[in-house]
């Protein structure tokens, strides 16, 4: 292997808990407090004096007298995306340059940890994100926010080419069912009055049961945490919902009379996404991975929301899943 391959792996390896979490299943239960350092983990060289020193760049906004610390914060994120993306990047022409089989593994074990270092980045835009969120906001805050999701997208969709490139060549496996699997990796965390809601991207559509042919496939996860009170040791007990993004293939009326009906296709099938509940049939365990990996069916998909034909991005999924869950707290 290449000095940089080994220094890059030495710098993510330093970042990881020991005993890095298995990426494919258990990826979730890492606690805030294990995850690494956003500014430790994320940061290019802080300005001279300090991170408090006036930020000197030569775009023409930070000459300006009037601008305001969200938008040295904007800039300053930007600068982060740019840093992760770089490292993205490197993994990829790695791969792609014609490494030997030995460097290959040792890159493709470096994704996971890779993926594990962006997550405070993730959970920085999302904290950074919802201030005020689904209220009333002037432009340029408005628009600051759009540009902070957007950099998050950005983030989403180049981690997701990585992982799909590097098991294109069959170094990494997105089967769920494999625990030493890739087949989802986080996005960010939020919070949501009481509720705390945490996203995943699964990597490739993937079946809504891992053993059984619903017809549903899903692209994105969020575990919904609720404080339902404390235990006999005074320790906070949180229920769990998980809710989805997915897409079914349904037979689409409209073929046999000409297609291209409001939007539909000529297909014999169209394609709809919605986002909706795990509804657990059976009471016999409360472990997800039991009810997704069982070979006979378990738990129903409760549709919530329908979202048409048209892929949301995971920014805009996960809008929507926020506004239903305000929606029923509204309403509680």
């Amino acid at each position: 292997m290449t000095d940089i391959d080994v220094q890059f792996e030495a710098q993510v390896a330093s970042d990881s808990p020991s005993g890095p979490p298995a990426f494919g299943v258990l990826q979730e239960d890492v606690s805030e407090a294990e995850q690494p350092s956003f500014l430790a983990v994320a940061a290019p060289p802080a300005p001279p004096g300090g991170e408090d020193a006036p930020s000197r760049c030569d775009c023409e906004a930070c000459r300006c007298p009037g601008v305001t610390s969200m938008e040295r914060s904007l800039q300053f994120m930007e600068l982060q995306l740019r840093f992760l993306v770089s490292k993205a990047d490197a993994l990829h022409n790695w791969l792609v340059d014609g490494q030997d089989h030995l460097e290959r593994e040792a890159l493709a074990a470096a994704v996971p940890k890779f993926l594990y270092t962006c997550q405070p980045f993730f959970n920085h835009l999302e904290s950074a994100s919802s201030v005020s969120q689904h209220t009333l906001l002037p432009f340029d805050i408005y628009t600051m926010r759009v540009r902070r999701l957007d950099f998050s997208q950005q983030l989403c969709d180049r981690l997701e080419q990585l992982v799909l490139t590097y098991a294109s060549y069959n170094l990494l496996c997105l089967d769920e069912t494999n625990p030493n699997s890739v087949s989802h990796f986080f996005i960010g965390q939020s919070q949501l009055g009481p509720l705390r809601v945490t996203a995943f991207r699964y990597c490739k559509p993937t079946a809504y049961l891992a053993r059984l042919d619903t017809g549903l496939y899903k692209r994105m996860r969020w575990n919904v945490e609720r404080r339902a009170g404390q235990d006999g040791e005074g320790q906070i007990v949180c229920d769990t919902e998980y809710y989805f993004l997915c897409y079914e293939d349904i037979p689409n009326v409209h073929a046999d009379a000409g297609g291209n009906y409001l939007g539909v296709s000529h297909d014999n099938v169209v394609r709809m996404w919605s986002i909706g509940q795990w509804q657990q049939v059976t009471t016999d365990t409360d472990d997800i991975y039991d009810w997704v990996l069982r070979e006979v069916f378990q738990a129903n998909y409760h549709k919530l929301l329908f979202l048409g034909s048209e892929e949301p991005s995971s920014c805009s999924a996960t809008e929507y899943l926020q506004q239903l869950l305000l929606s029923q707290l509204a309403a509680e």
